[in-house]
């Protein structure tokens, strides 16, 4: 009986996210790009590289599940230091011929530069927050991708109290689809 009672929580975990996870009914297609931006923290902005991949899974005839992630790079300037910032987001979006938009929620990791009133430094943590997306295709699989993040930042420091973090970025993206 104790080796049926340690079998039935693995197998729980084996098929539960196989129910969970929607099934591709049409095509499961991935897209990935770099994008050029800005990240602000505080009070001063930061330019943003960021490259990003997103796979996305039709549920139904024209509405998408699509996971993201965008690593934010933050190139050093003279007044700060070098940062990034790592978001994972899970969407539920509409899709078309030449395009898509999704939007849901993401969880951010980041070891930023902030400037807060009097004090600046670097910020590090995890954030909650949303993200949305959208992607037009122009040129076949080549198209151009637009990302904006929000997310609530800074909680215990010293730097930043407590922040609202936006990122806005833009750039090519390229999707493969299979059939």
């Amino acid at each position: 009986m104790r080796a049926l009672q340690r079998r039935i929580p693995w197998a729980a975990g084996v098929v539960l996210p196989l129910l969970v996870v929607p099934a591709p009914v049409q095509a499961t297609e991935l897209s990935t790009g770099l994008s050029l931006g800005w990240y602000q923290a505080g009070s001063v902005p930061h330019l943003a590289v960021g490259p990003h991949v997103g796979v996305s899974w039709p549920i139904q005839r024209d509405i998408l599940f699509t996971v993201h992630d965008l690593c934010t790079i933050l190139p050093p300037t003279q007044e700060d230091g070098p940062g990034v910032y790592n978001k994972t987001s899970v969407d539920i979006g509409v899709a078309w011929k030449d395009g898509n938009v999704s939007a849901g929620p993401s969880v951010a990791f980041y070891f930023v530069p902030a400037c807060g009133v009097s004090l600046c430094g670097h910020v590090a943590g995890m954030a909650v927050g949303g993200h949305a997306q959208t992607n037009a295709y122009v040129a076949g699989p080549l198209g151009v991708s637009v990302n904006v993040n929000v997310d609530w930042i800074g909680g215990d420091s010293q730097v930043l109290p407590g922040y609202v973090s936006v990122v806005v970025v833009a750039g090519p993206v390229l999707r493969w689809s299979s059939k």
